[in-house]
């Protein structure tokens, strides 16, 4: 179920909610919609607050690492039981969660894009497989559609080893804090671009099960007032 009626009525009156408003994408998961809510450039870390569908500040980048590219996540994705049951598969490990949030994507672009709070077009190559706390929490590696220098990458084997390993850095560091024992956030692996679609359907099958019966409430309402 997707939301088309619910973006035809807001776009009239309202501005989308960002994750629930908003279209995967007609071609998903090969092409997916990708809400950014932070770029390189940004000191401070911003996140989706999930009532309103504005950003908000979640807090400033405490130490000087900074996310090595654009950021954000899938709209009408949702890291649940699934999410974490095919993690926990993957890595041979039990009783691990979702962690109850859209599906993150970082986007890879030549482009110097000065500000988040934008959408658009990913394709998605590969991901890090992320253990935060024994909650999943994918990170999709995508690349900008029609980029001219990351745009021909297939596959996240394709891309340049640096690269991957300074995303693995931030996620590795972000939340670490000096003088403090060791973060619970492990990455277990890198997969490829089969499996980022694979995890992609599965959490738009999270989202369904999650919120397909209030929106299917919400749609039946508006059926309603026609």
């Amino acid at each position: 179920m997707r939301l088309e009626l619910l973006e035809g009525y807001n776009s009239f009156l309202f501005q989308a909610h960002p994750w629930h408003g908003v279209s995967i994408g007609e071609k998903a998961p090969e092409t997916v919609t990708a809400f950014i809510e932070i770029v390189p450039t940004d000191t401070v870390k911003y996140e989706l607050d999930k009532a309103s569908g504005h950003l908000k500040i979640d807090r400033p980048q405490r130490f000087s690492s900074m996310c090595p590219t654009l950021y954000g996540f899938i709209p009408q994705t949702y890291c649940g039981p699934r999410i974490g049951a095919l993690c926990g598969k993957r890595v041979n490990r039990e009783n691990v969660d979702g962690d109850g949030d859209p599906l993150d994507i970082c986007v890879l672009t030549e482009r110097t894009i000065s500000q988040g709070n934008i959408l658009l077009k990913a394709r998605p190559i590969g991901g890090l497989r992320m253990i935060d706390h024994n909650q999943a929490d994918d990170k999709i590696i995508a690349v900008l559609e029609s980029d001219l220098v990351y745009g021909q990458l297939n596959d996240i084997s394709e891309c340049p080893e640096g690269l991957v390993n300074r995303l693995k850095h931030y996620f590795l560091s972000y939340k670490q804090i000096p003088n403090v024992g060791p973060t619970q956030v492990e990455i277990t692996d890198i997969y490829g671009r089969d499996e980022a679609q694979e995890i992609i359907e599965i959490s738009s099958a999270d989202y369904e099960d999650k919120y397909g019966a209030q929106i299917s409430r919400l749609r039946d309402a508006l059926e309603a007032r026609k």
